[in-house]
């Protein structure tokens, strides 16, 4: 890692709903020496904070502008009803718009999802932000549709939801500046795509150091054999003396 490296931060903008933690900690375990910094930015907001340069990548809602940012879609939302816990909406275990068709169904200024024509009756007004609306829920008023991670972030206990199967869905997606594809953006793109440590496409690891060349280790003398000697070739073992023989 060179000093530029260790000064730089990556800057990570992300939109409410979006759930940057494994990827943060991905990141923090491969990257320790280069901090990844958050910013909670409004879903309408995102798009200036990228091009203002405030953030080198944002966790964003679908559509993005293609002629200056690009994008990697990451995953679709179940879209769902919030209703309160004795509405007779939840006698179902999931719902279509047809059964919002006689409720008040709040649609809120930074709804993220994109509408044809929203469903049921309309409110009175529209409600400034989806955490507004919520709170509306909660008072009796109307119901509200929303992705289901913008209904777990503003989960009350006397609230609950159901899906809706022919709603807008809503698509999360990783974006950037097209003309500020950093190394530190593609390290990033590496690791929301899954690619390992490894990878031929990621940052490449640092070399690895050669081992130190050892001495080799002396070697002991081998032991001197022990050679059984043979019989000479020629000799011929001493003949036995006979008896003397007697004289006569």
């Amino acid at each position: 890692m060179t000093g530029t490296e260790a000064s730089q931060t990556f800057r990570l903008a992300y939109v409410p709903g979006t759930t940057p933690a494994k990827w943060v900690r991905i990141w923090n375990e491969r990257l320790p020496g280069i901090p990844l910094a958050l910013r909670p930015v409004a879903a309408a907001e995102a798009p200036d904070v990228l091009r203002a340069g405030e953030a080198d990548a944002g966790l964003v809602r679908l559509p993005v502008d293609r002629t200056h940012f690009s994008a990697i879609p990451l995953y679709t939302e179940t879209t769902v009803a919030v209703v309160p816990k004795d509405h007779v909406i939840t006698a179902a275990e999931e719902i279509t718009l047809a059964d919002l068709a006689d409720e008040v169904v709040f649609h809120p200024l930074d709804d993220v999802l994109d509408w044809d024509a929203p469903p049921g009756e309309p409110a009175f007004e529209r409600p400034a932000t989806t955490e507004d609306a919520v709170e509306l829920v909660a008072a009796g008023v109307g119901l509200l549709v929303v992705p289901q991670s913008l209904a777990r972030l503003h989960h009350r206990k006397d609230l609950t939801y159901r899906p809706v199967t022919d709603a807008p869905q809503s698509s999360v997606a990783l974006s950037w500046p097209e003309d500020a594809t950093t190394e530190l953006v593609e390290d990033f793109i590496g690791i929301v795509r899954g690619r390992t440590v490894n990878s031929s496409r990621g940052r490449k690891p640092q070399p690895e150091q050669k081992p130190v060349d050892k001495p080799a280790p002396r070697r002991k003398p081998a032991a001197a054999k022990t050679q059984t000697r043979s019989p000479r070739a020629g000799t011929s073992k001493t003949p036995k003396r006979g008896k003397p023989r007697r004289r006569s």
